[in-house]
């Protein structure tokens, strides 16, 4: 099963290497990584997917928190959450084509962000399902190239990582 971890973490040098290298160690799969600094600068959110059976998680949940540099640890699996993931897709984009890359766009609520005589770059933001669903929809247009960022994830509602809840 797919699981998205946020790891609350200290902003040093390191401490990224570290944690890939308890994934590594174990043969753990990293399908997608995230990671940037949080509105406090001494720490940085990473957020990552990986795929396993609960027992397989709940083991990489106990490795995480062990690590000197993990502050907390949430499978957002345990939690209502939002997801989202950016896409930027660049297309082949000639007369007819132009028009349906347009449609689809606006279909799914992206935004053309770059246009050439011969291309249309879109961004679209949502769910990965979504994002797949764009890719389907596109059909024969030529994707000249995909870039994602991987899923990031927050937990609903009023409480945070470290608040308790109110």
């Amino acid at each position: 099963m797919r699981h998205i971890i946020s790891i609350l973490m200290e902003n040093e040098a390191g401490a990224l290497s570290r944690v890939a290298g308890l994934f590594s160690a174990r043969g753990y799969n990293i399908e997608s990584l995230c990671v940037a600094p949080t509105h406090d600068e001494s720490l940085s959110r990473l957020t990552l997917v990986t795929s396993g059976d609960e027992q397989v998680i709940e083991q990489i949940v106990k490795q995480l928190n062990k690590l000197i540099d993990v502050v907390k640890v949430q499978d957002m699996a345990d939690t209502a959450h939002i997801e989202r993931e950016l896409m930027l897709v660049k297309l082949q984009a000639f007369d007819a084509v132009r028009e349906e890359v347009y449609r689809l766009a606006d279909i799914f609520r992206g935004q053309i962000i770059d246009v050439t005589e011969s291309s249309y770059t879109v961004q679209l933001v949502g769910p990965g399902n979504k994002l797949d669903a764009f890719i389907d929809a596109l059909g024969s247009i030529p994707v000249v190239e995909i870039v994602r960022s991987g899923a990031l994830g927050i937990s609903r509602g009023p409480r945070g990582m470290l608040i308790p809840e109110v």
